[in-house]
This record gives C-alpha cells, structure tokens and sequence, in this order.
C-alpha cells in the first residue's frame, strides 16, 4: 500500500545559536500590502482584566477601573510554572477601540488566533458572537456594531471542561485566556475572506510544478460587484515568475471561490528540511483599475510519498523522519507564549538535528507553522481529539483520573462530533499554506475511551479523514496514537503513528511511523543519553518506518503531576539537558564516535553572566521577547553548577517577566524553593515589553558582584509617553484547589488498556485482555509456562495505593506482585504464595510504591486466568 500526495561550552552555545537566527523573525504591528487598502492591526496592548464572572461586563458603561491593566497573549494562570493545578472558572478581558472616521465605508473585522476553550465576544454591548475550543482562530465581522470614535470590546472567557467539547483529556494543563494574538483587519466591501487563500502545487516534479490558486472572495456590499483578479507568484529570488487575471462578477452580499491555474513553474526550487525554499502569491483585485484588496501568500513546492514497505519519501528522494514532540507552554508565561517564543522552539529542535515536528495534542499558533516553513522544519499539526491514560467516563473536569476520549452519554456525541469536525476544519484553513505540513493528524490516543464508545470514535476518525480530503485532497491524513484498539487499520488510506508499546509492532502492512518513543523523566541536567525507550535502539531502522519521534522536546505544564511534565530533552525554561547535546552531537553533527562535552563542575560562586538571544525587540506588541540566561561563574570566568538563589530585576524602563519587575530563582534543594528553580548553575526566563523604550535588567545575589544588561524596545508607543508605566507585582503561588473539587483517585484506571507483557499466551486468549475493563475476556498463560507472569506498563510515574485482580475462577491463587521505577530494579510489595484461601478476587490497599513506572504478577500456581487487573494511585 502506497499513499502520495503532491504536495567552548554549553551556556554560550546557546546564547549563540538563538542569536545566529535573531533577525529572521517577522514582526508586524500594522501591515500595508500594496496600498492603503488593507489594513491589519495588532491590539495585544492594554486591556483590562479581571478573574471570575461579572454581571453587565459587557456594557460599555460598566466600570473596569479596578481591573489589572494587561497585555496579551495572556493566561488566567500568569505566572504558571509547571504546578498541576490551575484555576477553572471565568475571566473577562475589556477594551478601547478608537475608529477613526476614515475607516467609514470600510469593512471591519476582528481575528481572535486562540481563546481556550469558549468565548462570547461584545461590541458596545452587543453580543458579536460565541467561539468553543481552546487551539483554533476565528474572525468576527465587527461592521454592523461598530462607530466612529470610542467603542468598548469586551469578552467573556471560560476555561470550564465540557462533556460535548473536545478535547476531554489529555497530558497537558488547560488555563484559560485570551492567549493568542489579536488582530483588527480593515478592508472595503469588496476583499478577500479571512484566510482566504489556499495555494496547492497538486503536479510537481524536478522539471516544473503546477500552482493552482483558490481565493475566497467577500461582496459584502448592497450591489453586485464586477472586477478583476490577478494573482502573481514570486520566487525565493524575489522576481515574478508566474502570473494569471481573470474578470469576475459576484452579486451584493455574496461569496465565491475562484480558481486560479497559473502557468506551470520550470525548475521549481523544492521545499526541504536542508532548503526551505518558499514562494510568494499575491492576489490583487482591482475595479475600474483601481486596487481594492491585495493579500499576500507564503507557500512552497514539494511532494510527498509514503509507502508500507519503503517508508517516507520527499520530492522522490527517501527520508527518515527524525522528530520531537512539542507542546506550546513556556515557563512563567504558561500558553501565552509569543511568535518568538515559537521560533526559539522550532530552532532548538532543529539545531539538535530533528527534521520533523509532531505538534502534540493539538492545533499549534500560526506562528509555530511558520517557523517550521521557514526554519525547514517537516510539521505534524494534530486536532484536539484526545485521551489519556487512567481516563474513563466523564470526570467533570481537567484532573487525573481523565475523562474518556468519547463521551459515553449519548446525548453528548452528536456535539461532541460536530466538536471535532469542527476544531478540524478551522486547524486546516489557518494553516493550510505551510509547506511544511505533511499530514494532518486526527487525534493522540482516542483508544482511551470506554469501550462501549470505541466503534463511534472509528467512525468519527473515518468521517475526519473523508472530510480532510475534501478541505485539502493534497496532504496525507494521519491517525496519532493509534497503537491499540484497532485504529491503526481503518481501510481509510490513513498513516498509522504507533506510540509506546506501538514502536514494537512488527510492519503492521499500513504506513506508518512511531510518533512517541522513551523519555527522558528527569529535572535538567539529567543524563548524556538518548532515552530509546520502547524503540530500544533508535539507530535499528526498518525500511518500512517511516521515522521516529521522541516524547518530547520540552517539559510541560500537566494536570498528571512532575512525572509527566519532566519528560522533555529541554526544560521549561528552555535550557537544553544533556540529553539534547546527545542528539546535537550524533543527530546534526553526525558524530560516530561520540565525546561528551565538559560540563560545569562546582566551584566558588564569583559572579553572575547575563545574556540574551537578542538585545532588540522589533515591536511593544506581544509578539517579540528576549530569552535571557544567568550563568553563575567562578572568579576565572568559568561557568560552575552552584546552585544560589539568584534575582533578576528591571533597573529602569519599560517591561516584565512573568512575575512583573522581578523574579527570583531559588535552589531545588532549598527550604525557600519554588517551582521557580536554579539547575546546574543555570536559570532562564523570557522578557518582553508592551512599550518601546530602552531597559536595564540586573542580576544580583548575595556575597558576589551584579551583572546586568541592555534590551531596547523598538516601534511606539514610547515607556516615557505613556507616564512611565510600571508592570504589577505577580507573585508566584501553586494554585490550590479546594477539597471537594478534587477528582477522587479511588477509582482503579491506572491500568486501563495500557501496555503489557506476559511470559505466554495460550491459544485464543490476548495479553491486552488482562486490563481493557471487560470482565468477560482475559489472558491466560500456556499450558507449558512453568514460571507465568504478566507486566503492566504505565507510561507515567504513579503512587500505587490499590490494587485488585479478578480472576476467571475462585481458586487458590499464588503469586507474588512486583513494581518498578525504571524497568530495571525491582521490588516485590505483595507476596501470596502461601495463600491458604480460594479467592475469585483479590483487593489490596497500602503502599505499594512511589513514581512507580511499571507493574508485573508473578504466578508460582498453574495456568493463570486474569479476567482484569486494576491499579489505583495518583501522579
């Protein structure tokens, strides 16, 4: 089966690699294409914000002056490090918008890149419109209820979980919040719709490739429009080299998609992780020979195969993907990261020598495709179906145990469907101009679902498929986390990404790739080593694989606690571990005979070295920031691994940290720690400011000189301006849930359709039986085994508390049971092999371990029957 789609030391290489790149980032306020006509305004600056749900917030008379003043991108968790828990509930956001009388006769619309998860905007009272899902962008005409002069926006946001949205679970943590960018678009009547233009090269070769063009354009006025289109592409080198017009009518308050076939492109420059060649479209539209719209198109030329038996190739040449997955949360700034932020990421990753990204679980801000596209980056964005270990049933909120993937109530499913079709729909039209994107991926893991709800969930991935196909026929479709429950083969032409236990499946006949290998689980500086994991060896590749792909690239914010948030081969911070400079070494340098590099060693604390990836940021709007670095050094200038609390506060001028002016880092082992911590003489957060003007940062500590240095903000308004304004305190503080809110963890889940292995397996019994919640299967030993045992991988870090095993018959059941925190050591907590009573089921409660990875039964009686096997514990 073939598918084919046309289509020195540690602390100063970083500084260095992130500034190598520092200029290439796009930074935009207010962008002019070709005329006046089209206008597109960042309003990330100063709104008014306050937790919890308020009558009448949406009036323009109502009195926010006791709100935070604020910026966007923005969390209801600001600042958020990593702790489990955040707040659930509602948060309002309130704005000035000043229209000038210009805009008369204009078209006016707002674009919203993400709210997580359901938002009800107003304009001058008036309710504009309600927007449900946390990871996809919208736009809402703002015409009829707009006015010159002052105008009030506000929004309503809430981050509450919903039985019939998805995504109902996952490894992540769910802050709510305004947390992407926001922009105003100004248009005439006449123009090009929101993310309008889809650029497709369904024919390419080496020799030439055909660019095919389809605009959505809007007549939103009372008349029927006569006009023309031409659309231009202009190559890398910045010369036109195609171009194609066409005279076009649409009636009064009418849209229309128009195609355009432009002359095909000889010798096209190919799209590649090694040669990100991208090409531009601009579509003009003109009336009477005056411009009336003109958009502007990033897109490339490439074309995918993929094959069962010979793996991924592009634009006809074989390539291993070689990957990480990424999540979107930063340190301090939790979801709201800016287009930087994004860039900075996308670099690491490439700079370890990966060439692809699988964006888990969920669509990723536009601006992380477009670091892919132009950084050369392969990109897996994936929809918001999601599941998660120990999930079942509706939980009624974000906590571990999860809920189901699927919603079991049935008069949820019908929204829940329309849900994810169309969170679908949306991730597909913002970024279906990357060319980095190689499929879209449908989901992580939705085996993680009642049983009764499996065969719906099949149905829903089929449907979404059928469906892609329709909105984009030149991308392939991938099924993420498709390892158990039959997902993998849906006769659907769709790539099978195997996580875990799925990486060592035999060539299951479909494409495929595994999507998730080992992990890492440590604070940084951890190991010089990769984590296979489950692959075991990641330089075994069979040429059926299309690629691999580690979990993950950076830790992560999740309600499932430390064990599943320090998995990444860099830290929240974004300080790489050791483990990334093994992949520096052997995957981007390709190294054979790998040296480890020297690392810092203790020493006595002399100094502190501050720097930046970039000391100028291009605009005072939320879509630029600096990542700086506090290294502490001995006298010689030597970077040592103390570990001192260590301040970092702005001197003078405009800016903040998550934090606000200061920020503090303690050490892990101190009695002051936060989750605010210095590692291995090492400590990083991101800096960004809402006005232009020039900052001092200092870093001090105590018994050793100061350090400071210079960013200066660029664009208006000026810090001196605007009075000098100074960001608010935001101290630091876990958030606590109160006690009834708590998902209970009495519930025995941890178990539930895991990973497992046995010794044997007698004829028509299965090993996976054991734990997949259905008391009328089981697993059974061979008849031949003298020494039976089952194993239960729990692919997280748990406290085991309970334990209970139904047998198929009462008997006199001996074994003993054993846990593990590594695989490898492992420790016996029940012991039964003098077990003088018949028993059908055993119930076990105590303590039976902490950070528990894994769990085996081992048998000293005969042929075992396991109908179910049920753990319980927290993270």
């Amino acid at each position: 089966m073939t598918i084919k789609k046309h289509l020195s030391f540690l602390t100063l290489t970083l500084c260095a690699m992130l500034q190598l790149y520092g200029g290439n980032q796009k930074q935009q306020t207010t962008k002019e294409l070709g005329t006046s006509e089209r206008l597109q305004i960042n309003l990330n600056r100063e709104w008014r914000f306050m937790l919890g749900d308020f009558n009448g917030a949406e009036q323009p008379s109502f009195k926010d002056e006791a709100w935070t003043l604020t910026h966007l991108p923005h969390s209801f968790s600001i600042p958020y490090f990593m702790w489990k828990g955040v707040y659930n509930g509602y948060g309002w956001y309130r704005k000035e918008i000043e229209v000038p009388n210009k805009w008369k006769n204009k078209q006016i619309s707002i674009e919203f890149e993400g709210i997580f998860i359901q938002s009800e905007v107003f304009l001058n009272g008036k309710r504009i419109g309600e927007h449900v899902g946390g990871y996809t962008g919208f736009c809402y005409d703002l015409t009829p209820f707009i006015k010159p002069g002052k105008n009030i926006l506000a929004v309503r946001v809430n981050n509450l979980w919903k039985a019939d949205v998805a995504p109902r679970a996952g490894d992540h943590q769910f802050s709510g919040g305004i947390y992407r960018d926001v922009y105003l678009h100004i248009t005439n009547p006449l123009h090009v719709a929101w993310k309008g233009s889809f650029v497709s090269t369904p024919a390419v070769s080496k020799k030439e490739a055909t660019v095919i063009v389809q605009t959505e354009v809007c007549n939103e006025s009372t008349r029927k429009s006569s006009f023309q289109i031409c659309t231009k592409v202009v190559a890398p080198n910045g010369k036109i080299i195609a171009s194609t017009e066409s005279s076009e009518q649409l009636a009064a308050n009418s849209t229309k998609t128009i195609e355009q076939t432009l002359p095909h492109i000889l010798s096209p420059q190919l799209w590649h992780p090694e040669t990100p060649h991208l090409y531009k479209a601009y579509t003009t539209i003109r009336k009477a020979g005056k411009v009336i719209d003109e958009t502007e198109t990033t897109f490339g030329i490439r074309w995918f195969e993929w094959s069962a038996d010979k793996g991924f190739f592009l634009n006809g040449e074989h390539l291993y993907l070689l990957g990480a997955n990424v999540h979107q949360d930063h340190a301090g700034w939790g979801d709201a990261v800016t287009n930087a932020g994004f860039y900075r990421d996308v670099l690491l990753m490439k700079q370890a020598g990966f060439n692809t990204i699988r964006g888990s679980h969920y669509p990723h801000d536009p601006a992380f495709s477009q670091a892919c596209d132009e950084l050369g980056m392969l990109f897996f964005p994936e929809n918001a179906l999601w599941g998660m270990g120990g999930s079942s049933g509706d939980r009624f909120g974000w906590g571990t145990p999860s809920s189901g993937c699927y919603p079991p109530e049935p008069k949820d499913q019908d929204a829940f469907d329309t849900s994810v079709i169309t969170q679908l729909k949306e991730l597909i039209r913002i970024h279906r101009n990357s060319p980095s994107i190689t499929a879209w991926s449908l989901s992580n893991e939705a085996f993680f679902t009642d049983k009764s709800t499996l065969e719906r969930v099949k149905n829903l991935l089929n449907t979404a498929t059928d469906s892609i196909h329709l909105w984009d026929n030149t991308r392939l479709v991938a099924i993420g986390g498709c390892q158990r429950g039959g997902l993998d083969k849906l006769g659907k032409n769709q790539i099978a990404f195997y996580n875990g236990d799925g990486a060592t499946f035999p060539a299951p006949g479909v494409p495929s790739m595994v999507s998730e290998y080992g992990s890492i689980t440590t604070h940084r500086p951890g190991k010089f080593a990769p984590g296979w994991g489950d692959i075991k060896d990641g330089f075994v590749r069979p040429p059926w694989r299309g690629g691999q792909v580690i979990w993950c690239g950076f830790d992560h914010g999740t309600v499932g606690g430390e064990g599943l948030a320090i998995m990444g081969i860099v830290d929240y911070f974004r300080i790489p571990k050791r483990s990334w400079y093994w992949y520096r070494e052997v995957y981007a340098k390709g190294n054979s005979e790998l040296v480890e590099p020297t690392w810092a060693q203790p020493g006595i604390p002399a100094g502190i070295r501050l720097t930046a990836d970039k000391h100028l940021l291009q605009a005072p709007d939320g879509t630029d920031d600096a990542h700086l670095l506090l290294t502490i050094i001995d006298k010689t200038g030597t970077p040592i691994n103390n570990e001192i609390p260590v301040t970092l506060t702005i001197v003078s001028g405009p800016g903040e940290f998550p934090t606000g002016r200061s920020i503090r880092f303690m050490p892990p082992s101190d009695q002051e720690a936060s989750d605010i911590t210095i590692r291995d003489g090492l400590a990083a957060i991101e800096f960004r400011s809402y006005y232009s003007g020039t900052t001092v940062i200092e870093a001090t500590a105590e018994g050793i000189p100061s350090s400071s240095l210079t960013i200066t903000t660029k664009g208006t308004p000026t810090w001196e301006s605007c009075g000098k304004p100074l960001a608010s305190n935001r101290p630091y503080r876990r958030y606590t849930q109160s006690t009834s809110s708590i998902t209970s963890f009495s519930e025995l889940l941890l178990a539930n359709n895991r990973p497992t292995a046995v010794s044997s397996t007698a004829e028509g019994f299965n090993k996976s039986w054991a734990n997949d919640g259905d008391l009328q299967s089981s697993w059974k030993a061979a008849m031949t085994d003298t020494k039976p045992w089952w194993r239960v991988d729990l692919e997280a870090s748990y406290d085991i508390s309970n334990i209970e095993i139904d047998f198929a018959t009462e008997a006199k059941h001996s074994f003993v049971i054993e846990v593990t925190s590594d695989n490898q050591q492992w420790t016996t907590v029940v012991d039964k092999r003098n077990n003088p009573e018949r028993r059908k089921k055993e119930v076990l409660q105590g303590n039976f371990g902490k950070n528990i990875r894994a769990v085996r039964i081992l048998f000293t009686s005969a042929m075992p029957e396991i109908s179910e096997f049920k753990i319980g514990g927290k993270p």
